[in-house]
């Protein structure tokens, strides 16, 4: 179809990628869009402020609609791993089939609630009821993240079963889930979706008040997120780095590649930027002093493990570079900005909403989205050659079946048309109903 010989692998390859890729950013959204429904209206009730209130109530508009969305990008996600991968699940299916059952269930719990939630709006004389509501949607969201990073850890790190001739024996479930990849992935991913969400609510705020917006409504949504975001920044920076001690034991092939070590040494550098020769020698990086040393073993004289160390057909892309660089560097960029904004915020005379730390704000919204997106590109071709690490490579276990090529077409169309629906659908939501008009209507100042 696209004038080059079919490659079955290659194209399911492509179309998983696409399919992550996007539903990242929905489930990312998903994950972290409650806790914030959860403290806006926490802080209505406590302080008895109707602002916080409306906040929380408009916030849950937008959430249903990318709940939407995610629910058919997710959808797409499970019927490819049959149709994709059909050889990974005949061989390890229903070792991770009770995460994947449990995510199901936690989305199922989710939606039921945020139904009752939604409905129920100025239904209580006591509003903390309402609130109560709400603890069944963000405990199901996490759940949601839970459960299905346990199913990826679990391909980073395959447990809880033996093998016999080619067969999975003496499987443990609970095993398989709570594998040594899953305290890091499953702490690394739910910090990071309610970092970057709080960043995406806060560059919506930032970017009103930039235009002259600048009723308190707008400036509470900017300091209840961007202290939400400075919290998650270093929780992040901290579970980043226990992940990174993962990998040295774990995985040393994928942090070798992640930063160009090539021979195993000790006092190791880490690398920023840069470009590799055709002999491998890296030109024009940064080298950070004994840092690469530290990220593994907490110890700058400790030895890494180099990638001199593994076959070369069984080494990652050094591509993973990049998006480890992109993935650090942003989150370091989001910390830096949000422990800036609370920093300025506690000083009376200074101004938190000066010009350019707003566009600093602005600016986060969508880098923590791609680093979102980098973070989760390093984690999948940062496997490779692996699909089920040890046990099944990418090859073996994809499909040979015709026509992915022409599935890859049709769901960048579907795709195409649901991110697109979204935003119209957003933008005029939001629009057409403006918080102002909105307060006015409510008899608010």
């Amino acid at each position: 179809m696209f004038g080059v010989d079919y490659d079955p692998v290659l194209y399911s390859r492509i179309l998983t990628g696409l399919t992550l890729a996007v539903h990242v950013i929905f489930a990312t959204v998903g994950v972290g869009v409650p806790l914030m429904i959860a403290l806006a209206e926490w802080m209505g009730i406590k302080r008895n402020d109707e602002h916080y209130r409306l906040l929380a109530r408009r916030w849950a508009r937008g959430f249903v609609i990318t709940v939407a969305v995610g629910v058919v990008t997710g959808t797409a996600i499970g019927l490819q791993l049959s149709l994709l991968w059909p050889n990974l699940m005949q061989l390890a299916g229903h070792v991770i089939s009770l995460p994947l059952f449990m995510e199901t269930f936690a989305f199922f719990f989710e939606a039921i609630f945020l139904g009752i939630y939604l409905y129920t709006w100025d239904r209580f004389k006591k509003k903390i009821y309402h609130f109560i509501l709400l603890i069944p949607v963000a405990i199901g969201a996490m759940a949601s993240g839970f459960f299905i990073s346990t199913v990826n850890s679990f391909m980073n790190s395959p447990s809880g079963f033996e093998i016999e001739n080619g067969v999975l024996t003496n499987i443990s479930p609970l095993g398989a889930m709570f594998n040594p990849a899953t305290p890091t992935k499953v702490a690394h991913v739910l910090s990071s979706a309610y970092l970057t969400t709080a960043f995406v609510l806060a560059g919506i705020a930032a970017i009103a008040i930039l235009r002259g917006r600048n009723h308190v409504y707008h400036k509470k949504a900017l300091h209840l997120t961007m202290t939400a975001a400075a919290v998650f920044a270093i929780s992040t920076a901290v579970i980043g780095d226990l992940s990174g001690k993962y990998l040295a034991e774990y995985q040393p092939e994928k942090l070798a590649a992640a930063e160009w070590h090539f021979e195993t040494s000790t006092e190791a550098p880490l690398i920023l930027g840069g470009y590799l020769t055709e002999d491998n020698k890296v030109k024009y990086a940064l080298e950070i002093p004994y840092a690469l040393s530290i990220l593994a073993h907490g110890d700058p004289g400790s030895e890494v493990i180099g990638l001199e160390e593994f076959p070369e057909e069984e080494l990652p892309p050094l591509v993973v570079h990049y998006f480890f660089d992109l993935m650090v560097g942003i989150g370091m960029f989001l910390a830096l900005v949000s422990i800036l904004y609370v920093v300025i915020a506690r000083v009376k005379k200074w101004n938190e909403w000066n010009r350019p730390l707003l566009w600093a704000i602005v600016a986060g919204s969508p880098l923590a989205l791609l680093a979102i997106e980098m973070g989760w590109f390093f984690a999948e071709l940062g496997r490779q050659p692996w699909l089920l690490v040890g046990y099944m490579t990418v090859s073996e276990g994809a499909t040979t079946s015709e026509h992915v090529d022409l599935m890859l077409v049709l769901f960048i169309i579907l795709y195409a048309v649901l991110c697109t629906t979204c935003l119209t659908v957003l933008r005029r939501m939001f629009k057409n109903n403006p918080v102002e008009k909105e307060l006015q209507d409510k008899g608010m100042e």
